[in-house]
């Protein structure tokens, strides 16, 4: 491999992870109001319970970098209030940077072109290695938050 692929996989990533951010940053956050087939709930989730007991998320999630602070979006790490629309806003966040996560992961196919195939596994694994936590943290915030909405909405109709 020559100084050219070499800096194609060195820089690719980078380009990959920046670009997809800025651009899905700037779509409408009404864009992700509401689930799609992606980020739908599915029954194997159980309610976020299996990130808990398979991934054991909560001990991790923490030690995640949040590009979004950098890049002028709202920052995921840590809920800021309690509010009804803050907590709408986040949801509606997580299934943007869930979103995102997959559009880069999509991306590796791109260092197909060029590697030869032992460089193609180590550029999956990094593509993974990268995107895959957040997806799971996102899907994970999401269904708990998700939650929580409901709870507060039964207790509204109960008033």
């Amino acid at each position: 491999m020559n100084v050219g692929f070499w800096a194609a996989n060195l820089l690719g990533w980078p380009v990959i992870h920046l670009a997809t951010a800025c651009w899905m940053l700037r779509q409408p956050v009404a864009q992700y109001g509401r689930d799609g087939w992606l980020t739908r709930e599915r029954p194997w989730e159980q309610g976020g319970k299996f990130y808990r007991t398979v991934f054991a998320i909560h001990r991790w999630k923490r030690l995640l970098p949040d590009g979004a602070r950098w890049l002028g979006g709202m920052a995921k790490k840590r809920l800021d209030n309690r509010s009804r629309a803050y907590l709408e806003a986040f949801v509606a966040e997580t299934r943007r940077a869930e979103s995102a996560h997959w559009r880069m992961l999509l991306c590796t196919p791109v260092f197909f072109l060029w590697n030869p195939p032992w460089a193609c596994a180590v550029m999956a694994g990094y593509g993974l290695a990268a995107n895959l936590p957040c997806i799971l943290a996102q899907r994970a915030n999401r269904l708990q938050l998700s939650r929580v909405l409901g709870r507060m909405d039964r207790r509204t109709r109960q008033s």
